[in-house]
């Protein structure tokens, strides 16, 4: 397994943990950062892992963007730097591993970014969540694309215009986490999510996650026209063979991905 310095990552039971582990630094996320994130979810997609946990150290999820690696750079820097962040989310919506946040606390601009881009998320009663470039010189322009398409229009112009934190249980209202627990239940919270999300075939599962990003948010007769194609060439797989023949002989599926 590679070498990091600012993750961890870990694996058992066929789920891989990716911890951000920078807490000095809020888990602000600097180039070197990203780029760590961004290697080890490449590096899970080819594995046969099931799921990913991206959870955090210390008291604050993510802070968002290292201002200090920010400031120091000129415009195509700043765009270089947005532009592996934005690999980075869209690398965890492609990868076939279900992906899960685990939200202990504060996840603020491209940190509330990275859990929006999660399959799943799953956060404690302390956490919180934030757009806060609306409050300062900054707007939070790239972080409001997923965070849009999880919570609406009206929503998302509240959190991006204010700046203001939203509370976890008005996230999970809003649709931008699925669970909030105590946090003493939170890592049961996650396995549980983890363990439900995984069943049935890997192979399956990794297509289906693959058609809904690729269908969502177009218009509904060309969502319709993806999603036909894609299920009925799904029928002839050999998961969905297996299913339906354990359905019909009324017996337990024999998954061989």
């Amino acid at each position: 397994m590679a070498e990091y310095q600012h993750i961890r990552v870990e694996e058992a039971d066929r789920v891989v943990r990716i911890t951000m582990d920078r807490a000095s630094k809020r888990n602000s996320l600097s180039h070197d950062h990203l780029a760590e994130l961004l290697a080890a979810f490449r590096a899970v997609a080819g594995t046969d892992a099931v799921g990913v946990v991206l959870a955090a150290e210390g008291p604050v999820f993510s802070a968002g963007h290292d201002f200090a690696d920010v400031a120091s750079r000129d415009l195509e820097g700043v765009r270089e730097l947005l532009t592996l962040c934005t690999d980075l989310m869209t690398t965890i919506e492609s990868i076939p591993q279900v992906v899960i946040a685990r939200v202990h606390g504060l996840a603020t601009a491209a940190g509330c970014q990275l859990v929006a881009s999660c399959d799943l998320a799953v956060a404690a009663e302390e956490a919180g969540f934030a757009l806060p470039g609306g409050k300062g010189g900054w707007f939070c322009h790239t972080p409001a694309v997923p965070v849009a398409r999880a919570i609406g229009r009206k929503r998302l112009m509240e959190m991006a215009l204010t700046g203001d934190v939203v509370d976890a249980r008005t996230a999970s209202e809003w649709g931008l986490v699925n669970r909030v627990v105590p946090a003493a239940e939170l890592d049961e919270a996650v396995d549980d999510l983890m363990r439900r999300a995984t069943r049935g075939s890997r192979a399956s599962k990794a297509l289906g996650k693959q058609t809904i990003y690729a269908q969502l948010d177009r218009p509904e007769a060309d969502a319709y026209a993806i999603a036909l194609e894609v299920m009925a060439a799904a029928s002839q797989t050999p998961a969905a063979k297996e299913g339906m023949s354990s359905f019909l002989e009324k017996r337990p599926a024999n998954w061989t991905d």
